[in-house]
């Protein structure tokens, strides 16, 4: 890579990807391209430029579009006057509605002693209005019918162009999306006395929506961003965060030795342990079907999840090696036979047949399923050595999950195959991979890297 402010010596430059205002990018030599810089020259007023071309496009897009002028992907257009594809983001008539929060709580406290309390707390949230993005240009040129809501659209027929053909894919920002929480929050606290100080939270809770944070980031792997055009009601289910369960506790305990004589008090005096748990319930997560791809047909320019169907009767689970289905160095979590996907993945085309009967989305909803739950243990083993009036020396062993339990995210592979038929299966519904977790020697956002038992030691002065 190289940079320049002016052209001085162009020969000079390596034939790959120049940076700077005169640069360029491209393969050098090939069809169209200049032979020594290649393809497109990244300034304004120099041949090939990015830029410019940009400009031209606008330009003409601007003076066509007016005039209904089709785009260039049309049948129909005109090859002299026809309009690039455009993807744009739209506002459905112009107008957006604000959304607005509303909580509830109401709680009760009980005091036990001069140290103990017992809280208990009910909180409700409702958040009306949220924002969420649809794709709604999409189009499937499988058959007429198939996959609903998308609408068919034959490329040589022209009575199929249902979608306008001016643009590519269009995403809509729309408000409407709604969610409610409902949680019973439970805290037990002992101040410290009589050497023991400690907190122990619970909470149970249960969060429903159609789309988590707005649509604009995934809080797991696999999250559903977006929903099928139309059909926002179909994705309510469980948000991404809804933890049914979720225990937390913290403790700190001074042995309560206190030995006279000088030689035992140093060895046996000043003991403290002290620890934290983290322990929650899977979060959801959704199962669907392998995207449509027989024949170079398929959705185009749409999105929205393409849920699996689930087969009755059958356990939705499995936490054995499936022969043929279970990779090495993973760990089965799902059965693979509980569901079926409505394309063959073998093929690229519908299960059961091809007919719009069969070529629809499956019946399972959004996070349906759940992922293993959480367990997380640290222990520290505390001393301190008196050195003077005013100083003491702490020593101490920290124990970072201390039974040195496995953590696991999510599946890695939820695109479900045909029951029965191990090949269409391979890797479905495995456990890949260790999830990061809440504290760690390392810091916290590491990923599974810092999840194995860690031990360290320290030593410091304190005064």
């Amino acid at each position: 890579m190289s940079a320049q402010l002016a052209p001085t010596n162009p020969g000079s430059f390596v034939q790959t990807f120049h940076g700077g205002l005169f640069g360029s990018v491209g393969k050098a030599g090939s069809a169209g391209c200049d032979p020594a810089v290649g393809c497109t020259a990244i300034a304004p007023g120099v041949p090939n430029s990015a830029v410019d071309a940009t400009i031209a496009a606008t330009q003409r897009f601007s003076l066509g579009f007016p005039q209904g002028q089709l785009s260039c992907a049309s049948p129909q257009a005109n090859a002299g006057t026809c309009l690039p594809p455009v993807a744009i983001t739209a506002v459905p008539d112009g107008k957006l509605h604000a959304p607005y929060f509303m909580e509830w709580s109401l709680g009760i406290e009980h005091q036990f002693g001069t140290t103990a309390s017992l809280q208990a707390q009910y909180v409700g949230t409702r958040a009306v209005n949220q924002p969420y993005l649809t794709q709604v240009n999409g189009y499937q040129t499988v058959c007429l019918g198939c996959f609903s809501p998308f609408p068919y659209r034959a490329p040589s027929d022209a009575r199929f162009a249902v979608t306008d053909p001016r643009f590519a894919a269009v995403t809509q920002f729309s408000t409407g999306e709604n969610s409610h929480y409902n949680g019973l929050q439970l805290t037990a606290m002992k101040r410290f006395g009589h050497g023991l100080q400690g907190q122990v939270n619970y909470s149970w809770s249960h969060c429903m929506d159609t789309v988590s944070n707005g649509g604009f980031l995934q809080f797991a792997a696999g999250g559903i961003l977006s929903p099928l055009p139309g059909e926002l009601a179909r994705d309510y289910g469980p948000c991404d965060y809804d933890i049914r369960h979720n225990l937390n506790a913290q403790y700190v305990y001074q042995l309560p030795i206190r030995m006279r004589r000088h030689s035992l008090g140093y060895a046996l005096n000043g003991w403290q342990i002290s620890g934290t748990m983290f322990w929650h319930s899977g979060i959801p997560f959704s199962v669907l079907s392998t995207p449509y791809s027989a024949n170079g047909n398929g959705i185009v320019q749409g999105s929205g999840p393409q849920f699996a169907s689930v087969v009755p009767g059958v356990p939705l689970y499995a936490h054995h090696p499936v022969t043929g289905v279970t990779q090495p160095g993973t760990i089965q979590w799902l059965n693979p036979d509980a569901f079926v996907s409505t394309v063959d993945p073998s093929t690229g085309q519908c299960t059961g047949g091809d007919d719009p009967q069969h070529w629809q989305f499956g019946n399972l909803g959004r996070n349906a399923l759940r992922g293993p739950n959480f367990f997380w243990n640290d222990f520290y083993l505390t001393k301190w050595f008196p050195v003077t009036e005013r100083v003491k020396l702490r020593a101490e062993a920290q124990f970072f999950n201390v039974f040195n339990h496995p953590n696991f995210g999510l599946p890695s592979m939820v695109l479900a195959g045909i029951p029965g038929r191990p090949s269409t299966q391979t890797g479905f519904g495995a456990l890949t991979y260790a999830t990061s977790p809440p504290t760690g020697l390392l810091g916290v956002g590491l990923g599974g890297d810092s999840s194995p038992r860690m031990i360290a030691f320290q030593a410091r002065l304190e005064f």
